[in-house]
């Protein structure tokens, strides 16, 4: 079961790594005037996702419960949150500074979307540290019992 675990912590965290290549290339793209960056990280993408249909061991990995949870929680801290709160601040800009065009709302959004893969991140380490030593514990008891 450990095992699965961290499997689809590495799966989710890599995966909105890949997300975050792509709503950045978007940015790059809009400020740099050429299609390249989108297109180059589009390719990524869909080579990850390619190689996860047809590779058969993760594709049976990716069909299990813990990647698809983690996958939602993930989703949840890069997508659903930033949007609401780039969607919140960009109004508070507009409305107290100066009106934001697409470029800077999409920057906006991808600061926070940061934020939240880094936070998710964070979450995840810090899961990891008291699995471990929650393991390390009850096995160290159990050693201890048996001399």
């Amino acid at each position: 079961m450990p095992k699965v675990r961290h499997y689809a912590d590495l799966v989710t965290v890599l995966s909105g790594l890949s997300w975050l290549v792509v709503f950045w290339s978007v940015s790059l793209t809009a400020q740099m005037g050429s299609i390249e960056p989108t297109l180059a990280a589009l390719l990524m993408l869909g080579t990850l996702i390619l190689v996860s249909f047809v590779h058969r061991p993760t594709r049976v990995l990716l069909r299990r419960y813990h990647v698809r949870k983690r996958r939602t929680e993930m989703w949840m801290h890069i997508l659903a949150l930033p949007l609401m709160l780039a969607f919140l601040f960009g109004i508070v800009i507009e409305n107290l500074l100066a009106p934001l065009n697409g470029e800077q709302k999409m920057l906006l959004f991808n600061v926070f979307a940061t934020a939240g893969w880094l936070v998710f991140v964070v979450t995840v380490l810090i899961k990891l540290a008291m699995h471990l030593t929650r393991r390390h514990r009850s096995h160290g008891s159990k050693s201890g019992a048996g001399s």
